[in-house]
Parts: structure tokens; sequence; C-alpha cells
């Protein structure tokens, strides 16, 4: 499994945001594009509370 890169993740949620606001955006690339934003936005907040749970644990020890 590839691991989860952010910065990559945000740069295709900018992409995807560009390509929808395109008026020549067919519906059915919008929807895709949506579920493909929805993925990568949980994935996003996975990484990020994972992170911030790390950085909780070391003020702990």
């Amino acid at each position: 499994m590839e691991k989860f890169n952010y910065a990559k993740a945000m740069a295709e949620l900018e992409e995807i945001a560009a390509r929808i606001e395109d008026p020549a955006t067919g519906l059915d690339d919008i929807d895709k594009y949506i579920k493909r934003s929805e993925e990568l936005l949980d994935a996003c907040r996975k990484y990020l509370r994972t992170a911030r749970e790390k950085i909780d644990s070391f003020g702990n020890d």
C-alpha cells in the first residue's frame, strides 16, 4: 500500500475544485469528482488526526 501523501492529496483537491468550477465539466464528471474529493478529505482528516495524536502523545511523555 502506498504511503499517504498529504501534500499530493491537497493538490488533487485543488485540481478537482478547478475542474468542478469549469463550466465545460459535465454532471457525470462532477459526480465522479465529488466522490473522489470525499475520499481525499476522509484520508486527510485521518492523517491529521493521527498526526495530532502523535504530537499529543509527545506532550504526555
